[in-house]
């Protein structure tokens, strides 16, 4: 299949992460520690914004998913940023011929509120990823007091990826 053939093509995918909130923790989210009383337990950093774009991302380029490439059972991603993670699905996307057009993510969670840190969140995923800040949107949302997520016991994350056959980020 030549990548020509293919050059004006468009692929999109989903992402969904889920992590549970502890005590003991720092709390990651789109890469930037944020101050909260508690963080999200998991093997990485947990940061489920970036853990949900980065599945969005393999979708798209039909590479997998983070727990295959990345996954629990190894040593190597104890504790790692997922910032770390992020650029590598990154190079993996664009080594299958693919280039990132844009990612769109929200985060599910009572508090903390994110507002001030969507711009320095999106910053840190633009240089990750090699992208331009405006390609990259992070928002977020309540549950309204429902389920885990209103209950305050985990947050959740969704985001969406669309990437085009070729090379470069224009």
């Amino acid at each position: 299949m030549s990548l020509l053939k293919h050059a004006s093509e468009f692929y999109c995918g989903i992402g969904y992460d889920v992590h549970q909130l502890v005590d003991g923790r720092k709390l990651v989210l789109g890469g930037v520690k944020i101050p909260y009383a508690r963080g999200l337990k998991g093997h990485s950093d947990a940061d489920v914004i970036l853990h949900a774009i980065m599945d969005a991302i393999l979708g798209a380029a039909a590479l997998g998913d983070i727990g295959e490439h990345f996954p629990d059972t190894s040593r190597k991603y104890k504790d790692v940023s997922s910032l770390v993670l992020l650029k590598q699905v990154g190079a993996m996307a664009a080594k299958a011929g693919f280039t990132i057009v844009n990612i769109d993510a929200v985060l599910l969670a009572e508090e903390p509120k994110i507002k001030p840190y969507k711009k320095q969140m999106r910053a840190c995923m633009a240089r990750a990823l090699g992208l331009d800040a405006l390609r990259i949107n992070v928002k977020a949302t309540t549950n309204e007091g429902l389920g885990f997520v209103g209950a305050k016991q985990g947050m959740a994350a969704y985001a969406t990826a669309s990437l085009r056959r070729g090379r470069g980020n224009s």
